[in-house]
């Protein structure tokens, strides 16, 4: 049996173009399983990156928030995204979020799960949260609420949120992803050996994964 192709992501879960990401590394991963039946289903393992990583634990007004990063364009800014999740049957609400959080702590529900269907399901889970219905990922008791929603243990979601060394290694993670020189997210890196940053098509995606498998 072929060894599996590994597929490491780094994202942030307030980064609407990570959600497309995630949409998009889906259908490469379906057409991987089309065209390549006889291979192992490729690894896919999910890492930090903080889009705001200064921000106070307790986050901003999201409105506050755009406004002093798009200024004029604030209105508009989204347009582009929201028509890009409609193509691919995400419903972005970006009217419904009301707080620009820190994400050090969602990322360590994330860092949480095993990799795998479980921690897809964390990662999808508060990609919803937050985008479709406007959660605040600031709140402990929402992001233990939505760490039982995706099947997580709500104990242990508990005590890793309470964990100043899980806050610690998420920050460390995201530091090291500047280091290898990650500047924006979506990030994969396939195979450890082929990186490509941006949400770019399945087609696109896919053809990356193969590469990964050919290189030496």
């Amino acid at each position: 049996m072929n060894s599996a192709l590994t597929i490491d992501i780094i994202s942030d879960v307030v980064c609407p173009w990570c959600y497309i990401g995630k949409r998009r590394i889906e259908g490469a991963l379906a057409l991987y399983a089309q065209q390549h039946p006889d291979r192992s289903p490729p690894v896919v393992r999910w890492h930090p990156f903080q889009l705001n990583p200064d921000l106070a634990p307790e986050g901003v007004s999201r409105s506050d928030y755009v406004q002093a990063k798009f200024g004029a364009r604030a209105a508009t800014v989204y347009d582009r995204v929201k028509a890009v999740g409609a193509s691919l049957d995400i419903p972005f609400a970006f009217d419904k979020i009301a707080r620009q959080p820190n994400t050090r702590a969602a990322h360590s529900l994330i860092a949480l799960a095993e990799p795998g269907p479980q921690q897809e399901a964390v990662v999808q889970t508060l990609f919803d949260a937050y985008f479709i219905e406007g959660q605040d990922l600031t709140q402990v008791s929402v992001l233990v609420a939505l760490a039982q929603r995706a099947g997580l243990d709500p104990a242990q979601a508990q005590a890793a949120l309470a964990d100043e060394r899980v806050i610690d290694q998420i920050s460390e993670a995201d530091q090291q992803a500047r280091a290898m020189g990650v500047q924006g997210v979506p990030f994969f890196i396939f195979n450890g050996r082929v990186g490509v940053s941006g949400a770019h098509e399945s087609e696109d995606l896919l053809r990356a994964m193969e590469n990964a498998e050919t290189e030496a």
